[in-house]
């Protein structure tokens, strides 16, 4: 993937969530990490990178294309990417499977019985072919996670955007998860993703960016940025969340 933004401001009434924010990602990055404390802007940059946000001001350029304002524009563009959300966001009316089979048919023009194999063949992946009757309701939340992240990532997207994607889960299955997004991205899947757990972005990401107070304090791989960071603040944050790891 390839990343150039530029000078991002967003508010929401007279909070200030990304402050003149830029960033450049060298063509060819396969992950791109966002860390930083809570409140400082990684999920509203996450949304606004993905699409499903527009910039007060500012520049987002994906992939050599700048994301335009126009809503057909967006829509066709949310269309190529998946997205997982913390909030997991399911349908609640639809069993698990319905929730994976329904934008297969409506949004990636998969005919039903192509959309229920996929479905089924993911379900048994994640463990949960036993659950793919339930309602999300009926569902644990790591449960509910993992079929919100293969409703993300199983049409194959150009970009896949995961908000804490280990959010919701117990350790074996975050260990999982992280697999799996490995697997992805050394298979070719281009990812973005925010994560509190540091030890998930230094195993997936080439590329962690820190982001505090609405902007971007310091962005390098992730050997330097954990080992050798450079701000102050990244090495304050770093040195307390990490100092009982």
């Amino acid at each position: 993937m390839k990343l150039h933004v530029t000078g991002v401001v967003k508010d929401y009434g007279t909070q200030r969530a990304l402050d003149g924010l830029s960033l450049d990602l060298p063509e060819g990055t396969r992950c791109l990490a966002l860390i930083g404390p809570s409140g400082g802007g990684k999920s509203t940059l996450l949304r606004h990178l993905g699409g499903l946000e527009l910039p007060d001001a500012g520049s987002i350029e994906v992939n050599g294309s700048l994301l335009s304002n126009i809503e057909n524009d967006l829509r066709r563009f949310r269309r190529k990417n998946g997205f997982l959300f913390q909030g997991y966001n399911l349908f609640p009316h639809l069993t698990a499977i319905q929730n994976i089979v329904l934008p297969l048919v409506e949004v990636h023009g998969k005919t039903p019985a192509e959309a229920n194999d996929l479905a089924v063949t993911n379900l048994e992946r994640f463990g949960l072919a036993q659950h793919a009757a339930k309602l999300p309701v009926q569902l644990s939340g790591g449960q509910q996670q993992r079929v919100a992240l293969i409703r993300a990532m199983v049409a194959a997207p150009e970009l896949l955007f995961l908000d804490e994607p280990t959010a919701a889960l117990d350790p074996e299955m975050t260990v999982e998860v992280l697999e799996l997004v490995r697997e992805l991205i050394l298979g070719g899947q281009d990812v973005i993703l925010c994560t509190h757990e540091m030890g998930f972005a230094r195993a997936v990401a080439d590329v962690v960016a820190f982001v505090s107070a609405g902007r971007i304090s310091e962005c390098a791989g992730p050997e330097k940025l954990f080992n050798t960071p450079v701000e102050a603040d990244v090495k304050r944050f770093l040195g307390r969340v990490l100092e009982f790891r």
